[in-house]
This record gives C-alpha cells, sequence and structure tokens, in this order.
C-alpha cells in the first residue's frame, strides 16, 4: 500500500512482501525498481527536486530507516516494520541461489565489490553472478557498463553507489537495462565485505545505526548526520505541530494517501 509521509511517497509493505514482489519480478521478467528510503535521502530530497522526482518514480519506495518508520507512525501511518536495505540485499541473494536468479553487482571500489562478491559465494555456494562492474567508471564509461548489463542477462541489478548518483543512473537507464528487479544497495556492499561493521540489533531497534556509524568513522559520518537528523527532526515536529492544531480546530487531519505504482 503507498501512501504519502511528509509529501513523500512510501510503500508500507513487509520484508516477506517485499521479497515476493521481487521473486515476481524475477519470474515474470517485469522490471520493478525498489528504493530504500533513509532520513539522509528523505532530507536530501527536499532541496534537490530531481532527486525527489527520481524517487517518486519508482515502484516500491520501502522505509530503510527507523526515523522514517517512527515519523510515519507518529503521524498515524499504519507502518507495520522497516525493510532495511542490507537485510533486504540478504533475502534476495538466498533467493537467488535457492532458485537460480543471477545478480549483477555495480558499485563500490574494485577491492570491496570482489570481497563482497566472494563473501557472497561463502555464505550462499550456488549462487551465480550475472556480471559486476566497480562503482568509478567516469562518464564517459557509462554507456559500456549499461551495454555490459544489457549482455549480461541478469536478474536482478543491485547498485552501490552514493545517492543521488545511482538515482540518476536509474532514471536514465532503468527501461533499457533489461533487468527485472533493480535496487540501490547504498552502502551495503562494504557490510557485506566486512569492511564496514554493521551496529549490533539492539542498536538497531533503538534507531541508533547512524550513531555507530559515525563510531566507526567520525571524520566522514559526522556533519551527514549532524545535519541531516537536525532537520528531519525539524520537519517532523512542524508536521506533527500542524496535525496537532488541526484536530484541535477541528481540520481533518489525515495524512493523504496516493495511488500505488507497485507493479506498474
Amino acid at each position: 500500500m503507498r501512501a504519502s509521509f511528509l509529501a513523500c511517497p512510501i510503500d508500507l509493505l513487509t520484508m516477506a512482501e517485499t521479497v515476493e514482489l521481487a521473486r515476481g519480478a524475477m519470474r515474470c521478467r517485469r522490471r520493478l525498481q525498489h528504493v530504500a528510503l533513509n532520513v539522509a535521502k528523505f532530507v536530501n530530497m527536499r532541496s534537490d527536486p530531481m532527486l525527489a522526482a527520481d524517487v517518486a518514480n519508482s515502484d516500491i519506495v520501502s522505509i530503510d530507516g527507523m526515523g522514517i518508520l517512527w515519523g510515519a507512525r507518529a503521524l498515524g501511518l499504519p507502518a507495520r516494520s522497516r525493510v532495511a536495505g542490507v537485510d533486504l540485499l540478504a533475502e534476495l541473494l538466498a533467493v537467488c541461489a535457492q532458485e537460480g536468479y543471477k545478480p549483477y553487482f555495480l558499485g563500490a571500489t574494485p577491492a570491496v565489490l570482489h570481497q563482497a562478491m566472494q563473501h557472497a559465494r561463502e555464505r550462499y555456494p550456488s549462487l551465480v553472478f550475472a556480471g559486476w562492474h566497480d562503482g568509478y567508471f567516469r562518464p564517459e564509461q557509462e554507456r559500456d557498463v549499461v551495454r555490459d548489463i544489457q549482455s549480461s542477462g541478469a536478474d536482478c541489478l543491485f547498485i552501490g553507489m552514493p545517492t543521488p548518483r545511482k538515482e540518476r543512473f536509474l532514471a536514465v537507464h532503468r527501461d533499457e537495462l533489461g533487468v527485472p528487479f533493480i535496487m540501490g544497495v547504498g552502502g551495503a556492499f562494504d557490510i557485506l565485505a566486512g569492511t564496514v561493521q554493521r551496529a549490533p540489533a539492539r542498536i538497531q531497534r533503538l534507531g541508533l545505526e547512524w550513531l555507530y556509524r559515525i563510531y566507526q568513522e567520525p571524520g566522514r559520518m559526522w556533519w551527514r548526520y549532524a545535519t541531516t537528523n537536525t532537520l528531519f527532526a525539524s520537519i517532523l515536529v512542524q508536521a506533527l505541530v500542524k496535525q496537532a492544531l488541526g484536530h484541535t480546530f477541528g481540520t481533518p487531519g489525515a495524512v493523504p494517501r496516493g495511488p500505488s505504482r507497485i507493479g506498474g
């Protein structure tokens, strides 16, 4: 079910529902683009109309971050759980190994990419990759990368490039890639490779993964999270106050919902 969260579309799906939609897309060879929405991406969308359009035009917009999940619930949306991108990647690699689908990895440095693939093969011995390419290609090489994906026969494409680069890449090329299921995975290749450690489960449940990332990479992550988290909190508080005032003075406070794009 698609809903509107502060003018941003989100799909209120569980992990199992999302996996089943991806499996159906691969089985039927029907293109389905997935976007994982976290606080940083949400905040960047507010000042980047092109990124906002790229996200809105995706088929599935999953709740990736705990901040988005809590914010949606606070505004009255029936959000049951988040679908973290790194967890969805693991689930779909298991599906690929079990059912013979072939993934394509695009992104990260060559060393991280190959380590991530090695660890994936160790975890899922029957997994066969359709292809791979690092994310450090120049603009003039982009067409070659697209051709490689096209000729790979991949059933799913996982892109580990930063926002908004991966969203722009998909907005331009997704219809010509010939890959049924497409998903941006952010820094999941680093986690799969073991170069970045994921927060323990309890810290994840508390919504403090961002703090754990700062602990691991303070120089790179501190300012990013300090600014995006503060802006997100401000946006959410304003919306909650507006909603409360609307209820107080008799104005309907329901959050508008838009039509679902899933399967379209």
